[in-house]
């Protein structure tokens, strides 16, 4: 049988995951809070780079207690470098080995946390997270498979790049009951592993009762343990980085750097919201102050126009996405063209309360220009998140335009609460300090 060869493009994969890798490491446009939250993050990228210029492959081992899976990795090194202790919870971190067996870049054997172990769910992530930087996973079993096992399988489908199953201790089942397993198990992970990934092996064979019989016909009983069995298993092995090995190692680094980018995404989209929600709370009580103490109703317009105009510039340049004053008065407009659509009644108090504001005296202006100063807060917050939501979404309104957005924005509010906390900031703001 001719000996697979390595799959085209292989190279070219392993060049275009360094150059996606090392983009990711290098950008400088990531916020330092950003870089020292992904610290960990940040670590495992540099590693994973390491890994594709130096051409090594991680294949680790994942599976519940006691089915194997320090002992499979031991015979397949040939010496007892993984604890194989029968207490659950032995090991408790993955740990690796190299296997000098295979002689490409250099094969690294990752051992892993049973996936049901006492605290599993530390352990369990452990595993996953091995499995998401592993190139080949192989999912040890040692019978059919258990409600949690099939979870499991599921769960390190989605997060490995090639799964291989391999059924231990076979030696404990007869050549029947051995084609009767597998074939449950092909059914079972139907969807999950192919047919031919599906494989046996006796990592650790059990000690068995033999009767020696010598010339004379006297029976002496002793026990005897046969080598480990792991033809089958090293052959998928080497078949598969045979053919796919580069690939492999490239996939599954552009997996992981997809994952990576995108909670790089969120993290950075996280301290942007943050950022702008307290420029938006400065630009409400600025404006909310400014239109209180102001008792000039058309003023007051000309203000709130202007704080709101500084407030989207402001709000753009958080975003990364800078837009000129002309820019921000259009889209302003849009805005307000919605505001006056969807709560018109509002913007008619505030003439109200700006007139009353005028001839007002004493304590009566205080609190009247309270309540005014806080509509105005309210209705530059508004603007605000509505301005946020366009630059969030790429100076874009999405599907539903802004209609949409300014009414998702209403629906979201407690108008009550926001008021009630503008006008008594406003009002500390307005009261002599004693």
């Amino acid at each position: 049988m001719p000996e697979p060869r390595p799959a085209n493009g292989g190279d070219a994969h392993l060049a275009l995951a360094r150059e996606s890798l090392r983009e990711l490491l290098d950008d400088k446009r990531v916020p330092p809070p950003v870089r020292a939250a992904l610290a960990e993050d940040y670590q495992q990228l540099q590693l994973l780079l390491e890994k594709i210029e130096h051409g090594h492959i991680h294949i680790s081992v994942f599976g519940r207690v006691s089915v194997g899976k320090s002992a499979l990795l031991n015979a397949l090194l040939g010496e007892a470098r993984f604890s194989t202790s029968p207490l659950h919870g032995e090991t408790t971190q993955a740990a690796h080995a190299r296997w000098q067996e295979y002689d490409a870049g250099g094969v690294f054997l990752i051992d892993t946390p049973g996936i049901n172990e006492v605290a599993g769910e530390a352990r369990e992530q452990l595993a996953r997270d091995v499995a998401s930087r592993s190139d080949l996973v192989l999912f040890v079993v040692d019978g059919d498979l258990t409600d949690t096992e099939l979870q499991a399988l599921r769960q390190v489908k989605g997060a490995a790049q090639r799964l291989l199953m391999v059924l231990n201790k076979v030696d404990r089942y007869s050549r029947t009951e051995r084609e009767l397993l597998l074939d449950t198990l092909r059914q079972r992970a139907a969807g999950l592993v192919l047919p031919q990934d599906i494989v046996t092996a006796a990592a650790d064979p059990a000690e068995r009762i033999v009767i020696l019989v010598d010339a004379d016909g006297h029976e002496t009983e002793t026990s005897r343990r046969s080598p480990p069995d792991l033809t089958a298993l090293r052959e998928r092995i080497w078949d598969i980085l045979k053919a796919e090995g580069k690939t492999m190692a490239a996939l599954n680094a552009g997996l992981f750097a997809g994952r990576f980018s995108d909670r790089l995404t969120r993290e950075i989209m996280g301290i942007r919201r943050d950022l702008a929600e307290k420029v938006v709370r400065n630009y409400c009580l600025a404006k909310g102050v400014a239109v209180a103490l102001n008792p000039i109703p058309i003023a007051d317009i000309l203000a709130a126009i202007a704080t709101d105009a500084a407030m989207v510039i402001h709000l753009s340049r958080v975003y990364g996405l800078p837009i000129s004053r002309s820019e921000a008065g259009s889209l302003l407009k849009t805005i307000f063209t919605q505001l006056v659509f969807l709560i018109g009644t509002v913007w008619s108090m505030n003439l109200v309360s700006a007139a009353l504001k005028g001839v007002s005296m004493g304590l009566s202006t205080v609190v009247t220009a309270g309540a005014q100063g806080a509509v105005a807060w309210y209705g530059t917050y508004v603007v605000g998140k509505a301005a946020e939501q366009y630059f969030a979404q790429g100076k874009s309104w999405g599907e539903g335009g802004p209609k949409r957005v300014v009414q998702d924005i209403m629906d979201s509010l407690d108008r009550d609460s926001l008021l009630a906390q503008a006008r008594e900031d406003i009002l500390s703001r307005l009261r002599p300090s004693s």
